[in-house]
């Protein structure tokens, strides 16, 4: 039987501390190895528990979880789950922390009583972040991404790109899109992402790329040299009107217990573009996204997965290519001009 998975919660309320050590110790695959009020308490127990995963909340005294996440990803990555409030500023902080290297971020319950619901949650975040390949998203050792190559932009056409992620997914969609011309067909992105994170999120990728990078509203036009970003609790769908698309934004039900999921998206895209589309499925826990861009691959489109050495968790990429959705399986740095390849036909 394999050992439990060790955590160790850090939160400045004792609190929280107290209802996630009680509720993630129930689940016989985790072992809470410790709870700590701050950085300082938190150094001293990893390296005496040497703990799997970490959960960090991000507004502490004395050093705040930002702070500490670099400090601790410098010295000794640790697959961190980080728990961010749900603000303009806990959005920013969350984005920072990913880019810092968290494995994933959730939203702070709003009250004490709200904990354990986040609790049941976080042990499927805590499961994944355990088989995930820190590495790829560590700074220090972050593989850069060299220049798409020329040709491959030359000859881009007019089609939809739909993408799709989850954990560990926002390094690796920065890395495609920043390496995109401003002429680029126009792209559809559901990343799995708490209420609100999404905004800063499209804005932070905004002021990095090329082409331009905005969360989705209902309704807009998908246009060349734009990326939409489906919004945090909201599915986005591709749907066309003569020859005019646009996106439908919109609540319904969680698939594959997400939303927004990329399900959901890729089979919009299958219905709606069929052949004048690509899909991609990159880094992610589960199989959200295998039955969609396998409906893309029927409805005539092209397909590409991330491949595993280059995820931080290969579980959707390998459930599509299981599931027969994937035409080519590529290394994150060949993707973007993959991707411009296929648009041109």
């Amino acid at each position: 039987m394999a050992r439990p998975i060790r955590v160790l919660v850090v939160d400045d309320s004792a609190i929280v501390r107290r209802v996630l050590s009680k509720t993630l110790g129930m689940d016989p695959d985790i072992e809470v190895v410790g709870a700590a009020r701050d950085p300082f308490a938190a150094r001293e127990l990893i390296a005496k528990q040497r703990p799997d995963v970490i959960t960090l909340d991000m507004e502490m005294p004395r050093m705040d979880g930002l702070t500490f996440l670099r400090k601790l990803m410098h010295h000794m990555p640790i697959a961190t789950i980080v728990i961010s409030s749900l603000t303009p500023k806990g959005g920013k902080l969350a984005l920072a922390a990913l880019d810092a290297g968290a494995v994933e971020v959730m939203c702070k319950a709003g009250t004490a009583y709200s904990v354990g619901d986040m609790a049941q949650e976080l042990v499927e975040r805590i499961k994944a972040a355990s088989r995930a390949n820190v590495s790829k998203i560590a700074p220090s050792t972050r593989e850069a991404a060299g220049p798409v190559r020329l040709e491959a932009i030359a000859r881009t056409s007019q089609q939809i790109v739909a993408i799709g992620a989850s954990t560990g997914g926002t390094v690796v969609l920065e890395a495609i899109l920043t390496r995109l011309p401003e002429a680029s067909p126009p792209i559809l992105v559901t990343q799995h992402m708490p209420e609100h994170f999404t905004r800063a999120f499209a804005d932070r990728l905004d002021s990095l790329t090329a082409i331009r990078v905005r969360e989705a509203s209902d309704g807009d036009s998908v246009m060349t040299g734009q990326a939409l970003i489906a919004p945090g609790n909201r599915h986005m769908l591709l749907q066309r009107s003569g020859a005019r698309f646009h996106v439908r934004v919109q609540v319904g039900p969680l698939v594959n217990r997400h939303r927004p999921s990329v399900d959901v998206m890729f089979a919009s895209v299958a219905r709606c573009a069929g052949r004048n589309a690509v899909g991609v499925i990159l880094t992610g826990m589960g199989k959200d996204g295998a039955k969609g861009l396998l409906q893309m691959r029927k409805a005539g489109a092209r397909t590409i997965g991330q491949d595993e050495a280059t995820s931080v968790v290969f579980g959707m990429p390998k459930a599509a290519a299981e599931l027969g959705a994937v035409d080519d399986v590529c290394p994150l740095n060949v993707i973007p001009g993959r991707v411009l390849e296929l648009a041109a036909g």
